[in-house]
């Protein structure tokens, strides 16, 4: 009986102390830094140290459509762990005519991010070249000024749910007509009414 009661003891003295470990493990497989990464929407790589981040065009609402001559905003977000660089050019043949970055070449420092993320779009497909919805793939280059030149394939994101908080491009602001000033009646040609010529009289033949 005194043999079986130790033998509890220790069991109940033995769990105790297992109990702060066994918390201390579940605390560390929560910690944040263990928890699983949820990826983005967007595509992303890494390029000569560079990483680019959740990249994706917002598309249209649900059944909609971007119709061609319209525009689409880019979003994307920028992490340089190489040399200073900076990101100079966007294109997206086949997709739009052109593509603008507002505010011109976006520097990138070493280890500073820059977020092109919105909710106002920084980078803007103009004259879209085909009809886009949402769930679509198009395909981007960027163009770095060290760096060189990476393409990648986007998604096109349908603006629902979380995306509703992105805003689509401002409309191009449409040229008011000047009115023109009337034009002044031009003087009519008056006829000038000379005096008659006078008829030389026959001079008489001597």
């Amino acid at each position: 009986m005194i043999r079986c009661s130790a033998f509890r003891l220790l069991v109940i003295t033995a769990a105790a102390a297992l109990v702060p470990a066994l918390a201390g493990c579940a605390a560390g497989l929560n910690a944040q830094t263990n928890q699983p990464f949820t990826p983005t929407d967007g595509a992303g790589t890494v390029f000569h140290g560079i990483a680019i981040r959740n990249v994706f065009v917002l598309g249209p609402g649900v059944n909609g459509t971007l119709q061609p001559g319209q525009a689409a905003g880019l979003f994307l977000a920028l992490v340089n762990d190489g040399a200073p660089d900076r990101l100079t050019a966007v294109s997206a043949f086949g997709a739009a005519a052109s593509v603008t970055i507002l505010g011109g070449p976006v520097n990138l420092p070493v280890q500073q991010p820059a977020r092109l993320t919105g909710p106002a779009p920084e980078v803007i497909l103009n004259g879209l070249t085909r009809p886009l919805v949402g769930g679509q793939s198009i395909p981007i280059a960027l163009t770095f000024q060290n760096a060189g030149t990476i393409a990648m394939i986007i998604p096109v994101m349908p603006r629902v749910k979380f995306y509703t908080t992105f805003s689509p491009p401002a409309p191009s602001p449409t040229p008011t007509p000047t009115a023109r000033a009337p034009r002044s009646p031009r003087p009519s040609p008056t006829s000038s009414t000379g005096s008659p010529r006078a008829t030389p009289s026959p001079t008489a033949t001597p």
